[in-house]
């Protein structure tokens, strides 16, 4: 320890006083870090203490506690926490050279991280380009809007290469991202590297949109300026605009603001918009001149394309999304409508649109399993025996994952998932030495002494969910392996999940897919009828067998019930309702069972249609049925229009089928999901 250290805490009570003096000149104090030597455990380390007391300091404001928590914890474990919390209370107060000395202080720890990351976020917001240029090279793990902040700092400082990084996700997205996003892709628009190209590209999604101030800025970059006045007129009466379209000059403007008027009729009624883009294309070719350029039609098919799929909840799917995306073909998709022509292509077996999609979707998106699976069914599909063999490799290839295309493929090509050979339900062997490392690693001890104190969950998982990414950018499997062996023998099963479905190298179901309550599982399972294998896939997508867990709408339990779901089926069990009790393990699972085994009764008992109806709701799950005949259950997985519910349907069939080998039951994906049936 330095002498400064020594000081501090020999001093703390005058310490304190300096602290509050800095503070009022807007200066920083950062408390210094004692980091346990090499070969030493950090189980003696009582900082932790006063961590929740502290805390509470926090949430209160309470700046002159923090101060004194400061001194009481320095040299800790979790020194860093109250030096976080007080200079969090006012962030964008701080300067940029007091949030690197708090990461220079504690390097490597998920605080340092956060505060810096926050900086950027607070002074990108406010505008304070220069301070997030500053921090801009400490931010090691930023999520999207962290990213974009950063983004913003170096497109105002002149690093225009820099801030192109986030391009390909902000640029053309029309879905919901975050604001400092949206922002990212307004100023983008003066980048000196954005091309010409790039801004027709983004104006047309804008139109789509209806974004007033991008359209007016783009356009005007563009030399073809569109004025507020020409929008709002449109946007109170798209119809008279198509009347008198047909008098206009073919100049560009007139060009952006037909595909304007057509999202704006599309919002409305997309079959109205579809209606009135087909009258205007046989006008316009009995036209000498024509009024609507090959690339106006296309893109104005689009815009219905999209606005159709956006309606597939409440109006059904429809085969004439899949021709309006067929009618758009170029070579300017972004990934939001690629995707939506895939699914909508997808549904209803139009194999040929499927590899067309595909083919629209960037080339890293193109090699995720999801998109190498469907080029694989599309492909063997074919009348060509070249490409139905392809199928076969691809399939092959998938077929070495264990996810839910993996599964799928290994149904494909007549292979059998086995648990055996990922270890079944025997943890794996541990040595000494790596029990020893767990013990030694900050961070892993933090988060253990966290657990351990009963603190707030939140604080614990970001510590353990940091430690396993330090592990596994060191790539050291062994670490995680140990440490997720101990969370799980000490009942932390989440994290015990998150850290072995985190490692490259090291498979072991026993962690990633543990059975707590196997007695009460399988009892209940089978007294209301259903499968164990899914029950058990439910619980570990609702819960990660967290007993305690309450989800933002108020679903809670291992089974995450609502309360009115609960009220429900205990009504009809004969049973008074009681929140407590209905929340309990046992209780939990014994009416989350039942109320599977309802909804799988009122689904045709098909479990594919359950799982969606358990996540979305019965009606849901039904709209989302074919009409006529029957569909593949793949197919009607990946045309789910909620992406939750889509990619929850998906973890569910994994998981059910992984716990089907598990519990001795073996049954492929394929046979289990089965085929879905027409609603009618």
């Amino acid at each position: 320890m330095t002498a400064a250290c020594l000081q501090a805490r020999s001093l703390r009570i005058g310490a304190l006083s300096v602290a509050t003096a800095m503070s009022a000149l807007g200066l920083s104090q950062v408390a210094c870090a004692q980091p346990a030597p090499y070969g030493e455990s950090y189980q003696q380390d009582n900082s932790v203490d006063y961590f929740t007391a502290a805390a509470l300091a926090a949430e209160r404001g309470d700046v002159s506690a923090l101060f004194n928590y400061e001194q009481l914890m320095s040299g800790g474990l979790f020194a860093m926490y109250p030096t976080y919390w007080r200079m969090n209370l006012d962030l964008n107060a701080q300067s940029s050279a007091a949030v690197s000395q708090f990461v220079r202080q504690y390097p490597d720890t998920v605080m340092a991280e956060k505060l810096v990351a926050d900086f950027a976020e607070a002074k990108a917001a406010s505008g304070d380009y220069a301070s997030v240029r500053q921090v801009a090279n400490l931010v090691t793990n930023g999520d999207r809007s962290e990213r974009c902040a950063i983004g913003l700092g170096f497109n105002s400082g002149g690093d225009t290469m820099r801030a192109l990084a986030e391009k390909s996700d902000v640029w053309l997205n029309t879905l919901k991202q975050p604001a400092l996003c949206d922002q990212l892709a307004t100023e983008l628009n003066s980048n000196t590297l954005i091309s010409n190209q790039d801004r027709a590209s983004r104006l047309k999604r804008m139109l789509r949109k209806g974004k007033t101030g991008d359209i007016m800025a783009l356009s005007s970059r563009l030399g073809t300026p569109i004025s507020y006045s020409a929008l709002s007129e449109i946007q109170l009466n798209p119809s008279a605009y198509f009347g008198r379209f047909g008098m206009q000059p073919n100049n560009q403007t007139n060009q952006y603001l037909y595909l304007y008027a057509i999202g704006r009729l599309a919002e409305k009624s997309y079959s109205e918009a579809a209606m009135q883009l087909d009258f205007d294309i046989k006008q316009d070719n009995q036209r000498s001149a024509k009024l609507l350029n090959d690339d106006t039609r296309r893109y104005a098919y689009r815009i219905i394309g999209v606005q159709r799929m956006n309606h597939t909840t409440d109006d059904g799917f429809s085969s004439e999304a899949v021709d309006w995306f067929r009618n758009s073909l170029d070579d300017d998709f972004n990934f939001e409508e690629a995707e939506d022509y895939a699914k909508a292509a997808i549904r209803f077996s139009r194999w040929d649109d499927v590899v067309e999609s595909i083919s629209q979707m960037d080339a890293e998106t193109q090699k995720l399993n999801q998109w190498q699976y469907w080029l694989a069914r599309a492909y063997e599909q074919s009348s060509n025996s070249g490409k139905r063999n392809t199928a076969k490799k691809m399939y092959q290839h998938l077929a070495k994952s264990n996810d839910y295309y993996g599964l799928l493929a290994k149904d494909k090509v007549g292979q059998r998932f086995d648990a055996s050979s990922l270890g079944g339900s025997s943890l794996p062997n541990v040595s000494n030495a790596d029990k020893a490392r767990v013990l030694q690693n900050q961070h892993f001890a933090r988060a253990f002494a966290l657990y351990n104190a009963d603190a707030s969950r939140a604080y614990a998982n970001r510590e353990w969910n940091w430690a396993v990414k330090q592990a596994r950018d060191n790539r050291d499997d062994g670490l995680i392996i140990a440490a997720a062996r101990q969370a799980h023998d000490m009942g932390w099963l989440d994290r015990a999940i998150y850290a072995a479905d985190n490692t490259d190298k090291v498979n072991s179901l026993a962690l990633s897919h543990p059975m707590p309550h196997q007695d009460s599982v399988v009892r209940y399972s089978q007294s209301a009828g259903i499968d164990p294998a899914w029950a058990y896939g439910i619980m570990r997508q609702e819960s990660r067998f967290v007993t305690s867990a309450r989800s933002n709408v108020g679903a809670s339990g291992l089974m995450q019930i609502m309360p009115d779901t609960a009220k429900y089926i205990a009504r009809n069990l004969g049973e008074s309702y009681s929140a407590s009790r209905a929340n309990s393990g046992d209780t939990n699972i014994r009416y989350g069972t039942w109320y599977m085994s309802d909804i799988l009764g009122k689904l045709n008992y098909q479990p594919v249609l359950a799982t969606a109806g358990y996540n979305a709701g019965p009606n849901n799950a039904k709209r989302w049925q074919p009409t006529y005949g029957s569909l593949a259950s793949d197919q009607y997985v990946e045309s789910i229009a909620y992406p939750e519910t889509r990619n929850y349907v998906k973890h569910v069939m994994e998981n059910a089928t992984v716990y089907s080998s598990l519990l001795g039951r073996a049954k492929p994906i394929s046979e289990r999901m089965g085929t879905v049936p027409a609603a009618f």
